[in-house]
């Protein structure tokens, strides 16, 4: 996790006339907007404390964001990107294993677990932030892991007939039952066994 995920973003001095770099304010909203969701939850999540914290106008984050549930959601995965990248050692196992724990670690040992409970409820009733979670988040996160399989399938380590996208569906899905129904915990030991219980089934 960097470090702008782990407290909240301190308000930011507004700058002089000078027109700064779209890039520039952008990384500096995406700051401010993760670490506010981390440290406060959707609860008390709001566009004008996003503003606020960047130094910038409600005007332009309703330039590039359509509800603050979208400017969540980018400000979420703007926070927990470095610490979910999806390893390719060339070894299947061993790249899912490490992916599966970085991925529990991130939802039980931050508050990104709470977080990303919040946006997945709330993104039932705000179409906006279900555009962006599939678009920005649960897509392209889904397809760096089919892709995975499907170079793992060339290698011939994982059986050519069997659909990346229900193995995407056995493993983080899972993950994300037990995340979003907690009869039962998330825990490190619960992802390496889904991995196990997997690979016996699908090794070539």
């Amino acid at each position: 996790m960097t470090e702008r995920a782990q407290g909240a973003a301190a308000p930011r001095a507004r700058r002089g006339r000078g027109r700064r770099p779209a890039d520039e304010v952008r990384a500096d909203v995406l700051d401010a907007a993760g670490a506010l969701l981390l440290d406060r939850g959707m609860g008390t999540f709001t566009i004008e404390s996003v503003a606020e914290a960047a130094g910038v106008s409600k005007t332009t984050l309703y330039k590039w964001w359509p509800s603050k549930g979208a400017l969540a959601l980018d400000g979420y995965f703007h926070a927990v990107e470095s610490a979910l990248t999806f390893p390719d050692s060339g070894d299947i196992e061993a790249d899912l294993r490490a992916q599966l724990r970085a991925f529990v670690h991130v939802v039980t040992g931050t508050r990104a677990g709470r977080v990303i409970a919040e946006l997945i409820g709330q993104a039932q009733t705000d179409p906006d932030l279900s555009a962006a979670l599939l678009a920005r988040y649960s897509g392209p996160r889904r397809g760096l892991a089919v892709e995975t399989m499907r170079r793992a399938q060339s290698r011939g380590q994982l059986r050519a007939d069997v659909d990346p996208e229900v193995l995407v569906d056995q493993l983080w899905g899972a993950c994300y039952h037990r995340l979003l129904l907690p009869n039962l915990p998330v825990t490190q030991e619960f992802a390496l066994s889904l991995v196990d219980n997997l690979l016996r089934g699908v090794r070539a």
